[in-house]
């Protein structure tokens, strides 16, 4: 071909629209392109979490109740989930930089009709929009930063991503608390706008297009996917609500879920264009990183949704303080990816992963040790060495995931793993939760079974209504007090159970296979895509 006897452009002069020179050799500026990706990334995860510290400013100004408001949340998680997995299809279809630009767009003006919301109806609506759009920008996300980069750049690409997706849930709370004290609630979702234009003006400006491919649309495999996965996220959400198993909407939600999601796992095997290619899903590393995917989401979230009332309601920590006391985990996370990235080509990456479990188990091992008594230096601690493992299991995890997998799979397998990490969240707190509050009753009852007259050497509390309003305030008080040790208890058997479940996934490093120098090669057919 003529094109070989010319010398390589370089990649900051390289023609962006020519679809036959590969992506990461097409990109101007790619810094610059960096930091538009990685500001609509950002955007988007923070909105999992910066809203749920303004839900209880949302329900008296929308006239909702306790029970109402929650759909706030959960709208957006049914969303997400729901069309997370035709992100790679609908990439084929109309372009990704389209899609990109279109989610982005979707995202700025749901974030706004939220922001404007007038009732809890209107809110709903607005924030299952606004999860449609943020369900693209994640695995869209990931796909162009490992495209605009040349495979000898994919660890240091996937260390920049991964700060912005594992520091964002852990500074949501804090900008949506201090913007809500300082402003109004409404300025969580307000906020979106002058980050969304920056980024969707850069993105039109340097973003260079991919070829559209035709690739027919498998309408009974999404539609058993995506009520398969709703119908899961209906019941993780509502279940600590409804009383779960004994409640006939659950049994309903977990009826659905399993037929839905087993009718699409076997038309996978046997359609003849599932909605995933057969192989790509063959592909051990994406399967396994796919596992390790749900143990990220169970151990990151769920100790960060554990953490915060636990840390104000126990210990009586002011807002700002317990959120200073967390967000200092990301400093770990920060350290830990720079290191991975460094290391990264140079010993096996499967050691990296491996650990970073230990070390994240060890981290839920010293939160297993806290007591009533202790202060915020092993709360620090503890979060420093838990953001040091979670730092050295993501990037490695991720590079490795599309090591082995054709460059025209990124998109889908991207869209998959954020699912996994999603639903491994969504898990993840709904066990916690649940354990939580079911131990909290069980310890009670064995702590309380050990007050007596011999135990409380100043009040019998056999004879404690001889005292009136003074017997009736003093056993108040011993209540509350076993209330506070009985709630410890049941946090310290949430850590341990989140430390076995780390420890338990250690052998499935064995399944990954080291990436090769280079990275899969495209076929021809592939180039630009």
């Amino acid at each position: 071909m003529a094109s070989n006897a010319l010398p390589r452009r370089p990649s900051a002069v390289a023609l962006p629209n020519d679809e036959s020179i590969p992506l990461h050799e097409r990109v101007r500026y790619r810094g610059l392109l960096t930091v538009a990706v990685m500001g609509a990334s950002i955007m988007q995860i923070l909105d999992t979490t910066i809203a749920n510290v303004a839900i209880p400013h949302m329900q008296s100004a929308l006239g909702a109740t306790s029970e109402t408001v929650t759909w706030v949340l959960t709208s957006y998680i049914l969303a997400s989930a729901v069309a997370m997995p035709i992100t790679g299809w609908l990439a084929d279809r109309i372009g990704r930089r389209e899609l990109f630009m279109a989610a982005v767009v979707g995202f700025i003006i749901a974030s706004m009709a939220c922001g404007a919301a007038q009732t809890l109806e209107q809110m709903v609506a607005f924030r299952f929009l606004q999860g449609v759009s943020a369900a693209f920008i994640g695995p869209l996300s990931q796909s162009v930063m490992l495209d605009i980069n040349p495979p000898e750049r994919h660890a240091r690409a996937m260390s920049i991503w991964g700060m912005g997706i594992m520091i964002g849930p852990i500074l949501g709370p804090i900008l949506g608390g201090w913007l809500t004290e300082s402003a109004n609630w409404r300025w969580v979702f307000y906020v979106n706008l002058p980050v969304g234009l920056i980024t969707l003006a850069m993105m039109w400006a340097l973003l260079p297009k991919t070829k559209s491919v035709t690739r027919r649309f498998d309408l009974f495999g999404f539609s058993m996917l995506a009520l398969g996965l709703a119908a899961l996220q209906l019941m993780l959400d509502r279940g600590a609500h409804q009383d779960w198993f004994d409640s006939i909407e659950i049994w309903i939600e977990l009826g659905v879920a399993v037929s839905c999601l087993w009718m699409f796992v076997v038309h996978m095997f046997t359609a003849r264009a599932p909605l995933f290619s057969r192989l790509m899903l063959a592909d051990r590393n994406l399967v396994t990183a796919m596992g390790f995917m749900v143990v990220i989401g169970v151990v990151m979230f769920a100790s960060m949704a554990l953490l915060p009332p636990m840390l104000q309601n126990l210990f009586g920590w002011p807002v700002i303080d317990t959120g200073v006391a967390l967000a200092l985990r990301g400093v770990g996370i920060l350290a830990s990816m720079w290191v991975a990235g460094q290391l990264l080509g140079k010993i096996d990456a499967r050691w990296l992963v491996g650990t970073g479990l230990l070390i994240a188990a060890y981290s839920l091992w010293q939160m297993s040790h806290w007591s009533l008594e202790m202060g915020m230096q092993p709360v620090i601690i503890s979060g420093l060495v838990q953001g040091l493992g979670m730092g050295l299991i993501f990037i490695p995890l991720n590079t490795m995931a599309f090591a082995t997998i054709q460059p025209q799979y990124r998109t889908d397998g991207s869209s998959l793993l954020n699912l996994f990490r999603s639903l491994g969240a969504s898990v993840g707190i709904s066990v916690v939760t649940t354990l939580l509050g079911a131990n909290i009753q069980t310890s009670h009852e064995d702590l309380a079974a050990h007050v007596t007259n011999s135990s409380i050497a100043l009040l019998d509390p056999s004879t404690a209504d001889r005292f009136g309003i003074a017997g009736d305030t003093a056993m108040a008080m011993v209540n509350a007090e076993i209330n506070r040790q009985a709630a410890m208890v049941a946090y310290i058997d949430d850590f341990w159970l989140m430390m076995w479940v780390t420890l338990a996934s250690v052998p499935l490093v064995l399944l990954l296979r080291p990436p090769k120098p280079g990275g899969p090669k495209a076929s021809a057919a592939d180039m630009g895509h």
